[in-house]
């Protein structure tokens, strides 16, 4: 009897059902639409941000693969997405489509340079990757707009029933329902065994492989599933907005991405969501408090969140939970 259930206990993989938190997270996210209209805008900025630090926990909560590139990918997709709305092609949907295969399969070509070596060298070259996209994008001035961006887009309604509007309506639920389909699509895919393996990666590289656990394909898998991710929220982003700039491939945007996933909690997919919901709220009332001065008050508050919450705000908390709940 207890050899059986010690095989039960061991086999288990994750509970797919959904928590009640959970379905308190998303039901404030619904709600957010009618209580606040006036930041629907905002709103749907933090939905979108939200889905791009979704790809970023993918590879590094969760396969322990640092980035400072994943702006390569959201590029691509709000480029992809851009130029398809230039040109003609105004149905938004196949746009995501499209711009989620493009991050994938710049997140494919790039990962054999990626996921060599250690944490730095993947710092390195990520970052090189990035720059490099963003002086293409520079000098492609014919096809990219350079400078100036894509401002001429046409996108289509959004399954051919609600139009883009100033105040945001459409672009918020837009988000919401594209965010909610991706992340549960991450969400089982998590926890699943391939998902398993990649915590096992992430913790012990040497064991799995020794465990003859295909560790570089696994990596590959997981860091083109990211490169889809980050496409689909580049498309969001140039969809809703209308507009593609160069700021799409910057550095800052990978940057402040990976400052939102510490903030919020890595390898738990909603401490990407948090993370960026905190920082996007607290520098858009920061900055209108002290236009000149709110990046102080920012740096300020970030130091003070790696201190107090060092696991992130969700990490923090449920560390704290779980204490709370273990038997003495």
């Amino acid at each position: 009897m207890r050899t059986q259930s010690r095989a039960v206990t061991v086999g288990r993989l994750p509970d797919l059902r959904w928590r009640p938190v959970e379905i308190v997270f998303w039901a404030a996210a619904v709600a957010a639409f009618f209580l606040f209209p006036r930041y629907l805008v905002l709103g749907s900025q933090i939905l979108i941000t939200g889905l791009f630090a979704v790809s970023l926990d993918l590879i590094l909560g969760y396969a322990g693969v640092v980035s400072l590139g994943q702006a390569a990918m959201f590029g691509g997709g709000a480029y992809t997405a851009g130029l398809l709305a230039t040109h003609g092609w105004s149905e938004p949907i196949s746009g995501l489509l499209a711009a989620a295969a493009v991050g994938a399969g710049i997140a494919f070509a790039t990962s054999f340079l990626v996921l060599r070596g250690g944490d730095l060298t993947r710092l390195i070259v990520t970052l090189g990757i990035g720059l490099m996209l963003y002086e293409l994008a520079n000098q492609a001035a014919t096809i990219t707009g350079g400078v100036d961006g894509l401002s001429d887009m046409v996108v289509g309604n959004p399954m051919g029933l609600f139009a883009f509007d100033l105040a945001g309506r459409t672009a918020y639920a837009y988000s919401l329902a594209v965010l909610f389909a991706v992340f549960c699509l991450c969400r089982r895919v998590v926890r699943s065994p391939f998902g398993l393996s990649l915590r096992g990666i992430r913790d012990r590289p040497e064991r799995m492989s020794a465990l003859g656990a295909p560790v570089r394909r696994r990596l590959t898998a997981v860091y083109t599933l990211a490169g889809a991710v980050a496409g689909l929220a580049g498309a969001l982003l140039a969809q809703t907005t209308q507009f593609v700039g160069l700021e799409v491939l910057g550095f800052s945007r990978s940057a402040e991405l990976l400052i939102m996933l510490v903030l919020g909690g890595t390898g738990l997919l909603y401490g990407g969501l948090v993370g960026a919901a905190v920082f996007m709220i607290a520098q858009h009332f920061l900055s209108g408090v002290n236009p000149v001065y709110w990046q102080f008050w920012l740096g300020l508050l970030l130091v003070l969140a790696v201190f107090f919450t060092p696991g992130g705000i969700l990490g923090t908390l449920a560390s704290t939970w779980y204490r709370r709940r273990r038997p003495r």
